[in-house]
């Protein structure tokens, strides 16, 4: 964080889902050092009770943790009313929670899988967005900031599920913010996609590589021009822009945090 202008989202009121670990705690920490109040949810009770713990220990009264089943509809509500209540509004959702899955192929694929990775990476976009928006809305200017993923945008074998629940989540932050805008209600949407993150999402390629987590690293980075994988950090810091009222003509877009990846 050093070099961090301070203050870029003061006075903002976000909650971020899968927050327990990995991208949404980075981002918890990146909004909260920046002067937001955050409410962070995760289906690990434990974890994220610690990870806000340990934000008010460095910022007093920043954090709120939240057990959220986020494929649970009435789950969403609640978790939404109370942090409403806690931080006095809302004015940023980040949909982050989501899971990735061993590599299936299409003749092994089960609607299990493709049930499971539908209703954490995709249908619960839809609940946060629906459930959040009036608060966002009475929070105006606003930001929805939902996590998508290269894969969204660009096809690998073995990935159906996850490809397309992906991409959903892209095409439907297109509507909702098409939506937000025709309405006037000052609410904007945008997706991030980033590529191969330091993550457990990274898991399953680590054991490909027989446990070696350096070997799998170099060989998913092959295809990255800047020759490296991510940090949660880079995506935390495309997060915090769009949070801030410094994206404020800014809506309906993709970031794609790839090393240049798709640029290729």
């Amino acid at each position: 964080m050093t070099g961090a202008k301070q203050g870029r989202v003061a006075g903002k009121a976000a909650l971020i889902t899968g927050a327990a670990g990995g991208l949404g705690e980075a981002m918890a920490w990146m909004l909260a050092r920046e002067g937001a109040r955050v409410a962070v949810t995760d289906i690990d009770g434990p974890r994220v009770a610690a990870l806000a713990e340990a934000i008010n220990a460095e910022i007093p009264g920043a954090a709120f943790a939240h057990v959220h089943d986020v494929a649970d509809e009435d789950q969403w509500a609640a978790v939404i009313a109370a942090a409403v209540g806690q931080m006095g509004g809302l004015s940023v959702l980040v949909n982050n929670a989501g899971i990735g899955g061993d590599l299936v192929f299409v003749e092994q694929d089960t609607a299990a899988n493709w049930n499971r990775q539908f209703e954490i990476n995709l249908r619960s976009v839809m609940f946060g967005c629906k459930h959040a928006m009036p608060h966002l809305r009475a929070s105006a200017p606003a930001s929805i900031i939902n996590i998508s993923s290269i894969a969204g945008l660009a096809a690998g074998p073995g990935m159906g599920a996850y490809n397309a629940t992906k991409a959903g989540v892209w095409m439907y932050t297109k509507t909702v913010a098409l939506e937000a805008a025709k309405a006037d209600w000052n609410v904007r949407c945008n997706s991030v996609h980033p590529v191969f993150i330091k993550t457990a999402i990274l898991d399953p390629f680590i054991a490909m590589s027989g446990g070696d987590e350096a070997k799998a690293h170099e060989r998913l980075s092959r295809g990255i021009p800047l020759k490296r994988i991510g940090e949660p950090d880079d995506v935390a810091w495309c997060v915090l822009y769009l949070a801030s009222d410094e994206s404020k003509f800014v809506t309906g877009s993709e970031f794609k945090i790839d090393g240049g990846m798709t640029a290729q």
